[in-house]
């Protein structure tokens, strides 16, 4: 028996392969399921089951795709209600795979439908729970996102103390040695403080996660609903998609429109320029905004864009825009791409050069625009600075007064290089500087 980790650290997803002898299952597939054919050609074995923990909100599931090229059967409970051929795979409900068995276990309260697997060796002994976005290494999953009634309008505080119940009545009364694999990992939008280890076990997690100590309902509900990061504009979307099984993901990246650099691009459409803040600032189309191939692409587009909103998307090489287009693709965005495109050799609008030095001795000269999270900027790194996180700052631009010079400012210049052009198309007149990487001197400053 062997159980197969694959981790998009972009996404801080984990998904899984369960093989015993010549049968495979996977669990919580990603977008591209090239990565798990290969793990059964490798092994001469066959896939023959697909189980979803719950429809995903943070990524697009393959499990569809797979289904249809090998055969598998999909597994979901029945509470999704899955559009797609599927059986429901819930209490006492469990799938042989050589001579180990995979039983479901409900564990609602990250959603409604959530459920986690149990693998029991051939002497029926706990040897693994998968625990999709219901338990994670450090943390629990986070409640809140499906309150929009196009994803169920589920009220946080009766979920989460569903979460209360699937905890301590399923998961914390495993044997300790139960090996605990999550569906995410550090960095995750659907937790909010995960553990940067990817995998733990029941005894561990009893010991240090916060949400698996002794407290009330009450108690865990007010702590869970703490701090929770923002919910990107893609979540809800991803949901709905997942119900229904998405398409190939290689062939919708075929159809994604390829114009040449030199074609005219429609006015009025969004322009998501992937290249470096540097060649960016040296010189871009008028109005783009400047999201950067990164570490986060993907979170980060779609907390940017909305999931109905068409968009041109630029890179500098074909290699970096294969790259942006497949990572769009992980979160479904794909078929809102009007063309994908190298950036033109000629590019009209460039960015002013921030003076270091004049931010640092007269910072009061400037309209600072901190566009961290909420729970980053309970820190702050200028007094007096405007609070208006990434995600909101499309729609909260017209908030900025225009009387100075506009600095934006992140917590490490990722975000800034996407604020500053954000704000630029905005403000068209005024003068809008991004602090970049020189943000890490000023929070230096003002930790000491």
């Amino acid at each position: 028996m062997q159980i197969q980790q694959f981790y998009d650290k972009g996404l801080a997803h984990a998904s899984y392969a369960v093989r015993c002898g010549r049968q495979v299952a996977i669990i919580d597939p990603g977008r591209d399921p090239q990565p798990y054919y290969d793990f059964a050609d490798e092994h001469e074995a066959d896939i023959i089951a697909v189980i979803e923990t719950h429809p995903h909100a943070d990524f697009v599931s393959s499990h569809l795709e797979i289904a249809e090229e090998t055969e598998a059967t999909i597994y979901c409970s029945k509470l999704v209600g899955a559009k797609y051929p599927h059986k429901p795979f819930d209490d006492g409900d469990r799938i042989s795979l050589g001579n180990v068995e995979l039983h479901a276990i409900n564990t609602p309260g990250h959603s409604p439908d959530s459920i986690s697997i149990l693998l029991l060796d051939e002497l029926a002994q706990s040897r693994a729970v998968f625990t999709g976005d219901t338990l994670f290494v450090g943390d629990v999953g986070r409640p809140d996102l499906r309150e929009e009634e196009a994803v169920g309008g589920h009220r946080r505080e009766a979920l989460a103390a569903q979460l209360y119940h699937s905890t301590r009545t399923r998961l914390m009364t495993l044997p300790g040695a139960t090996r605990v694999y999550p569906a995410h990992g550090p960095g995750s939008l659907c937790g909010k403080t995960t553990s940067p280890d990817l995998d733990s076990t029941i005894a561990k997690e009893l010991k240090t996660n916060y949400a698996l100590q002794p407290m009330s309902q009450e108690e865990f509900i007010k702590v869970l609903l703490e701090d929770q990061p923002f919910v990107p504009k893609y979540f809800g979307h991803d949901v709905k998609l997942n119900k229904q099984g998405a398409p190939s993901f290689e062939d919708s990246i075929r159809a994604v429109p390829h114009p040449s650099s030199a074609a005219a691009l429609q006015p009025g459409v969004l322009i998501i320029d992937s290249r470096p803040a540097a060649k960016f600032r040296a010189g871009h189309l008028p109005g783009a905004i400047n999201l950067q191939d990164g570490g986060k692409f993907e979170t980060w587009l779609g907390s940017v864009v909305g999931p109905n909103e068409p968009f041109y998307l630029l890179a500098d090489s074909q290699i970096a825009l294969d790259t942006v287009v497949r990572k769009t693709a992980k979160i479904g965005y794909e078929g809102n791409i009007k063309g994908a495109l190298l950036a033109p050799l000629s590019l009209p609008a460039t960015a002013p050069i921030v003076d270091v030095e004049a931010v640092r001795q007269h910072p009061e000269a400037f309209t600072i625009v901190d566009i961290r999270n909420r729970t980053e900027a309970k820190v702050p790194v200028f007094e007096n600075a405007l609070l208006i996180p990434l995600p909101e700052l499309r729609e909260r631009a017209h908030e900025i007064p225009t009387d100075k010079p506009v600095l934006i400012h992140c917590a490490g210049g990722y975000r800034s290089a996407a604020g500053a052009s954000i704000v630029q198309t905005a403000l068209p007149g005024v003068e809008v500087l991004d602090l970049g990487e020189a943000i890490t001197e000023f929070q230096k400053q003002a930790v000491h």
